[in-house]
């Protein structure tokens, strides 16, 4: 059994990579992959060997937990969240500032130390209130040999917050009676909290825009819908929620409105036709036109009636209607992982580890170096390290980039099942494609006993746009086959139409398969596009497979994209898209590393030793190590505004 499992409470890249090694350790379940950005967990398992409360018991453990009650609403949960840490956000600026007021010596306290006790009390009220979570997080990881963020964010800001209340009580005693010149630190402890709150507000709001297309899709169903109620005294409409509509219910639409579910049409009238009304399918299938509905055709929910009046039997509700099942691959799409982010994953794991250790080296060397009379800025130093690492913007680089890019890919029609599959479309250098329903749009309407004395025009027609998006992909380096069961003559016809070299006829399944296994021998990356049970074999076996909307379910299954309506300039659409996407991602996986490999040093004090008098202070690394995040998130959006 395959599930989408909402995942609450992680934070960055360690947390999502420590839930995904919890999972995937669990027995029964075969595989799992968990995505920071969509904050979701993609779990194939067995329900005989594991449940999802066995799921949920595990993730508690270590400090998340998974929404996998039917009455808990995760974007209520979430906005629920949202508001909260916005008023944390506000409760520990007030005690940030009133901290710094009072350590600066703005506000007058009569002595150091009555400063000194009420930054403690204010610090301490700060770390109980608005960072008790991060405490609580760390202590969990810690407890089965895991750490994340909160680890660094507890360390940093518990070692300072300790260190200014020794000082408060026994500063001049141990310091002063020596010589050295002490100080308190509660504003870096209180600031180091109210940066990373306002990161994580920031990029909380970042992220709603990655999540745009998921929103826009699901706007496209209605909220109510009027169904019809027949008794002995006469028939009675009533608008109920679609979430009451039943199987088997008739339901009437009037010019202007959403259909609320898919279903068979039973009665259709409009001022041109007396047996039909016009519906706008163009945001599921991608056609302009409006397409006719009479008795006996099919609706599909999200799609608009634009002129007429219809009544309609309601066939798949809930989550069986097209629209639902769009909206759900859209939704596993943007939780998988593209090759790279695996990679990033094993990083992140040991990131957390890492930091610890070059902090804890960090503290020795000042110690050994500068002896007692360092010690103050051994630690600073050290918590400095602990506070400015981001595992954030790695663990953010990469998924927040696809979730925008299969987000923009369904607004065009272009549903991408997976992040492989957008990884790996820009690689392709051979297309095999086949002719019949793919590249031409069979008559329907001829007599078949008469087809081989009518012209070819008159069996199938190409499709509009073929030739453009043919030259689109020469144009792009790809190499187009043209696979056909057809007899020659037709073949050839059509390859020269669409403009297409390479062709063969008169093909079965097999052939198909074996030309893609020809192209992959000579080291080429290939791509299959069909529509049929006889493409199945060359879908499967293809590096990328591509589906058209209107083929066999078994070909939409099998396919990792399927595009709605019969535009081809899709593909190329999609090769352009994925080239920008990859590209973003490393944009974003360079920065992210960069800033931590030039910010650590720096925060260590390494410019010391060529004479530099500059380091990072710990208030300081709070706020760079916030804007890292966000500024990956906000890099990532820029995809909605490039043209494909």
């Amino acid at each position: 059994m395959k599930k989408t499992i909402p995942v609450l409470g992680m934070a960055c890249s360690a947390c999502s990579a420590n839930v995904d090694r919890k999972l995937n350790s669990l027995p029964g379940i075969e595989s799992a992959s968990v995505s920071l950005a969509t904050r979701t967990a993609n779990v194939t398992y067995d329900p005989d060997k594991i449940s999802l409360e066995a799921m949920k018991s595990e993730i508690n453990d270590i400090g998340y937990d998974l929404v996998i009650e039917s009455d808990r609403d995760v974007e209520a949960i979430e906005r629920t969240g949202y508001n909260r840490l916005r008023n944390k956000v506000a409760a520990s600026w007030f005690f940030a500032l009133a901290v710094m007021c009072i350590s600066m010596r703005f506000i007058p306290m009569g002595s150091d130390q009555a400063a000194n006790v009420v930054a403690m009390v204010l610090s301490l009220c700060n770390l109980a209130v608005c960072g008790w979570q991060f405490y609580v997080t760390a202590f969990k990881q810690v407890r089965h040999g895991a750490a994340n963020m909160d680890t660094l964010v507890a360390l940093s800001t518990g070692i300072s917050f300790l260190f200014s209340v020794f000082n408060t009580f026994w500063g001049d005693a141990v310091w002063g009676s020596r010589g050295i010149e002490w100080h308190t630190y509660y504003d870096a402890s209180v600031m180091i909290i109210t940066f990373v709150l306002t990161g994580r507000l920031l990029e909380e709001k970042a992220k709603k825009g990655t999540a745009s297309s998921i929103r826009a899709l699901m706007g496209l169903a209605p909220k109510t819908a009027r169904i019809v109620q027949r008794s002995p005294e006469g028939e009675k409409i009533e608008e109920v929620p679609i979430s009451t509509i039943k199987v088997g219910d008739v339901i009437e639409v009037h010019p202007g409105e959403k259909i609320p579910v898919d279903g068979k049409v039973t009665q259709a009238e409009s001022f041109m036709l007396a047996d039909g009304a016009y519906v706008d399918e163009s945001m599921i299938t991608g056609e302009p036109t409006a397409a006719l509905k009479q008795e006996g055709s099919q609706v599909l929910a999200g799609t608009i009636l634009q002129q007429g009046k219809f009544r309609f039997r309601a066939q798949q509700i809930g989550e069986d209607t097209a629209l639902a099942h769009i909206i759900k691959m859209v939704q596993e799409a943007q939780g998988s992982k593209a090759p790279v982010q695996r990679a990033v994953d094993k990083v992140a794991l040991v990131f957390v580890p890492v930091v610890a250790a070059i902090s804890l080296l960090t503290f020795v060397l000042w110690w050994a170096i500068g002896g007692t009379q360092e010690l103050p800025h051994a630690i600073l130093s050290a918590v400095a390290v602990l506070v400015i690492a981001c595992p954030c913007a790695m663990g953010l680089a990469t998924p927040t980039a696809l979730m925008v890019a299969i987000g923009k890919a369904a607004q065009h029609n272009i549903l991408i099942k997976d992040a492989a599959a957008l990884e790996n479309i820009r690689k392709v250098k051979a297309m095999v494609i086949d002719k019949t329903g793919t590249l031409t749009i069979p008559n329907q309407n001829i007599d078949f006993t008469k087809a081989d004395d009518l012209p070819l025009e008159q069996r199938e027609t190409l499709k509009p746009h073929a030739r453009e998006a043919m030259q689109q992909l020469r144009g792009m380096g790809i190499d187009i086959y043209m696979m056909s069961g057809d007899k020659d003559e037709a073949a050839r016809y059509w390859a020269q139409q669409a403009g297409i070299d390479h062709y063969k006829s008169k093909v079965l399944p097999q052939d198909k398969e074996n030309l893609v296994r020809e192209l992959q021998a000579q080291g080429k990356r290939v791509a299959m596009v069909g529509d049929g049970i006889n493409d199945t074999q060359a879908l499967a076996l293809a590096d990328v497979s591509i589906a058209m909307g209107k083929g066999t379910d078994v070909a939409m299954d099998v396919a990792q994209v399927t595009l709605m309506g019969d535009d081809l300039r899709h593909i190329p659409e999609a090769v352009r898209l994925s080239s920008k996407t990859v590209k973003m991602v490393w944009e974003n996986l360079f920065w992210a590393f960069i800033y931590n490999i030039v910010c650590i040093p720096l925060a260590a004090g390494v410019l010391y030793i060529f004479g530099i008098d500059f380091q990072i202070t710990p208030t300081w690394a709070s706020a760079l190590m916030a804007f890292s995040s966000v500024s990956v998130i906000l890099n990532s959006l820029r995809l909605n505004f490039m043209k494909y």
